[in-house]
């Protein structure tokens, strides 16, 4: 890719995606900023790309928005790259809506401290393991500024309901590893050094599904959630499953079930 602030490997139909600035504990810049909206707005195009796995280099997953970079106030409306309206907090934010929007599960895996930007990053993917070192926080209100940011504010109380969320959204607490698995906000606790290999079985399962069907829960579950009654839930159900029983994988993963044997999928 080019890019000086995040590595992508791709492995298979999988993107390892990795924030790359350890030495300040991957903290967020205009770079990174840049890298990751340009990877994640061409997702949608890309069809190789089955499902992206997000960490963090060295001893962090991501401390958030790089504080240093911005002291002079750089980033303010109308002001380099940002173009005019709210400058770099519409410019960040963006990256978090095309986490949502591209098509493809993002699995992220966390450890060390994800703090503001950085945690907004892991409630914006949709499945999570921590490290056994995983601390996480909304730091935007330790910092004179409202936890409601980066979609912290939306993602969380869906994630842990509005009494946890509320409680560390009011206070900008830390959430340990232990109590983000207890509250569901993760799936699983691992050593950190295990993180990759507990990562494999969720792509193993997910590259089992059809291509068109693992695009379309991703679609239809965001839907669901924000839908306004049961009958507005299963219009976008409907719809899904005429357009996957319209793919030739449909007919595939059928025969396949019948037959007992894998299905070879062609995607599309």
């Amino acid at each position: 890719m080019g890019a000086e602030t995040i590595r992508v490997e791709r492995k298979g139909a999988v993107d390892w995606l990795t924030l790359s600035r350890p030495e300040v504990l991957n903290a967020i810049d205009v770079a990174m900023m840049t890298e990751l909206r340009d990877y994640f707005g061409n997702l949608a195009e890309d069809r190789g790309v089955r499902v992206v796995v997000m960490r963090g280099e060295g001893r962090a997953f991501c401390a958030g928005l790089d504080l240093a970079a911005f002291a002079g106030g750089a980033g303010a409306a109308g002001d380099g790259p940002f173009g005019r309206g709210l400058g770099i907090q519409g410019y960040l934010a963006d990256v978090y809506l095309r986490m949502r929007r591209c098509p493809q599960p993002i699995l992220a895996l966390v450890h060390g401290p994800a703090c503001g930007g950085g945690f907004a990053l892991a409630l914006a993917s949709d499945i999570r393991i921590a490290g056994e070192s995983a601390r996480m926080n909304a730091a935007f209100i330790r910092i004179g500024l409202s936890a409601c940011d980066m979609g912290t504010s939306y993602f969380l109380p869906r994630l842990v309901g509005t009494s946890v969320a509320s409680e560390l959204m009011l206070t900008g607490r830390f959430i340990d590893a232990r109590r983000s698995l207890a509250t569901g906000l993760v799936s699983e606790v691992v050593p950190d050094e295990r993180l990759a290999e507990a990562a494999q079985p969720y792509l193993d399962d997910m590259l089992r599904t059809s291509p068109i069907g693992l695009r379309l829960t991703k679609e239809g579950l965001g839907a669901a959630i924000d839908a306004g009654s049961l009958e507005a839930a299963m219009a976008v159900e409907n719809r899904n499953q005429m357009l996957c029983l319209h793919d030739r994988d449909a007919r595939e993963g059928m025969r396949a079930f019948l037959e007992k044997r894998e299905p070879d999928y062609a995607g599309g």
